[in-house]
């Protein structure tokens, strides 16, 4: 595999890139295509079909999804080797940043749902500021490394309930991040504040006890199972 991280300036995921925000922060993101054992929590949430690997340009040129899956492959095949690389590719990332004075932020789950946590990922670069949405809510359950942040993906499927219940046991302030089908988002959402997220990740993730609002894209515009929200239709908290 040449290369594992988009580095560049002209990141391929839009609201990724807006988080570079005044050239204070360089992102690093590794995108893969999604399958049911890295994204573990996809099949209860629904989200798999209306996933965003199919939007964008990834909807557009064939080789886009084709080098994605060729990362997946190889995380598949071969983790030593992939682990490895990963290392030397967020070290050299590492040395970047320090050379232009900027704040490295690495996404690592742009397209799956990796406990990166366990194989010593964000603890071996403590100069660099990780973050991930997961649908994993058992990850907000134990401490996490001080340098990663993680925003819960929420889904209204009657099969992903037992997630949603997990994450509000946790008591932990993180962000959860909810499809909404329009832009109108409501004021409150299962006792969170609402905001719009379709700005900055980072900016999302770095907010505590809210709902981070996002607008259905590409396929998801026409999601019935439950994981797109209908904004008139707010769930409550009854646990």
């Amino acid at each position: 595999m040449k290369k594992l991280l988009d580095t560049s300036k002209k990141l391929g995921n839009p609201k990724v890139r807006k988080s570079s925000v005044a050239n204070a922060v360089r992102m690093a993101t590794l995108t893969m295509h999604p399958d049911n054992v890295i994204c573990a929590g996809s099949k209860a949430a629904g989200c798999m079909d209306d996933c965003l690997k199919l939007s964008g340009l990834g909807g557009v040129y064939p080789s886009i999804n084709q080098a994605r899956q060729a990362r997946t492959d190889y995380w598949h095949s071969d983790r030593s080797g992939f682990l490895d690389q990963l290392h030397r590719e967020l070290g050299n990332f590492t040395k970047l940043c320090a050379a232009q004075n900027v704040q490295g932020v690495v996404r690592l789950n742009v397209m799956s749902d990796i406990r990166w946590e366990d194989h010593d990922v964000p603890q071996s670069f403590p100069r660099l500021q990780f973050y991930d949405y997961t649908k994993l809510a058992d990850r907000f359950k134990r401490p996490l490394p001080d340098n990663y942040r993680l925003m819960f993906s929420y889904s209204g499927r009657e099969q992903y309930q037992n997630q949603v219940r997990s994450f509000f046991k946790s008591r932990t302030d993180a962000p959860m991040a909810v499809v909404f089908r329009h832009k109108d988002f409501p004021s409150t959402f299962m006792g969170r504040p609402v905001i719009n997220g379709d700005d900055s990740d980072w900016v999302n993730v770095n907010n505590r006890g809210v709902v981070v609002g996002l607008v259905a894209k590409g396929p998801a515009k026409t999601n019935t199972n439950g994981f797109v929200v209908d904004n008139q239709v707010i769930p409550t908290l009854n646990f």
